[in-house]
């Protein structure tokens, strides 16, 4: 009657084989994995549980940046984030976490979100910024928070990422598709102080891993959302819509 997934994939040979399936839970943020059309067709209803894995997420983002920052642990000297400004994309709820950790470091905290208030983000002491262009320009380090839709897909492109200032780092902690690759390749090659951590491996891993050793960091698997709290969290949640549904 109840299906809960991670990242398998529900998609129409899976809901002809559920013939008695009548609701559908994520346990995670977004859809990638459901066919939303079939599931549709199909009468059964789909949800996910956005917010569970926020801090996780959240956290993973810190960890890179600290990582990056003070060059691998490898000996040598590194920069430190204090004092540093940093460019929430899309001020959801991994932002606010991302938000609230960056205040905790000591960083200049900004955001981009045609969608949340002036009024929200000055709750979490966050300067709304009123373009993307905007955004870019003025953070050394951006984390991106948003999915991936027709408006976002390839939406981080060349001409956003050369606005960025010296020293320039992008965290994607969110979907491979809303990364232009070959913008983001053209970027590599013009800049030496550009750096690029990602938790989604993009399809261009090889060439960058080969030419720009030192200033990529690419997860082994997608690993925001992998801590034990993250898990039990979202788990009982789907458990809790599907029972609230019936």
């Amino acid at each position: 009657d109840a299906l809960v997934v991670r990242s398998d994939i529900v998609n129409a040979a899976v809901l002809d084989a559920a013939s008695k399936l009548k609701i559908v839970v994520r346990a995670g943020a977004g859809y990638d994995n459901l066919d939303l059309d079939a599931c549709t067709s199909h009468n059964v209803v789909a949800m996910n549980t956005p917010g569970q894995n926020s801090n996780a997420v959240a956290e993973l983002a810190f960890s890179m940046m600290l990582y990056q920052a003070r060059g691998g642990f490898s000996g040598k000297s590194g920069t430190e984030l204090r004092a540093k400004s940093i460019g929430i994309h899309a001020f959801g709820n991994v932002g606010k976490y991302v938000a609230e950790i960056a205040r905790g470091f000591g960083m200049d905290v900004r955001a981009f979100d045609p969608y949340v208030a002036k009024e929200e983000m000055a709750r979490y002491g966050v300067r709304q910024c009123t373009t993307v262009d905007e955004l870019y320009s003025e953070c050394q380090y951006i984390s991106l928070h948003m999915p991936a839709n027709d408006r976002t897909k390839k939406s981080v492109n060349y001409n956003l990422l050369k606005l960025m200032p010296e020293g320039a780092v992008v965290i994607n902690t969110a979907r491979k598709e809303v990364i232009d690759e070959e913008g983001l390749l053209r970027i590599f090659s013009e800049r030496n102080d550009f750096c690029y951590l990602s938790d989604v491996e993009p399809d261009c891993k090889a060439v960058l891993e080969e030419k720009y050793k030192g200033r990529v960091i690419i997860t082994a698997k997608k690993m925001g959302a992998q801590t034990e709290e993250a898990n039990i969290n979202a788990g009982v949640a789907a458990a809790m819509q599907i029972v609230d549904y019936f």
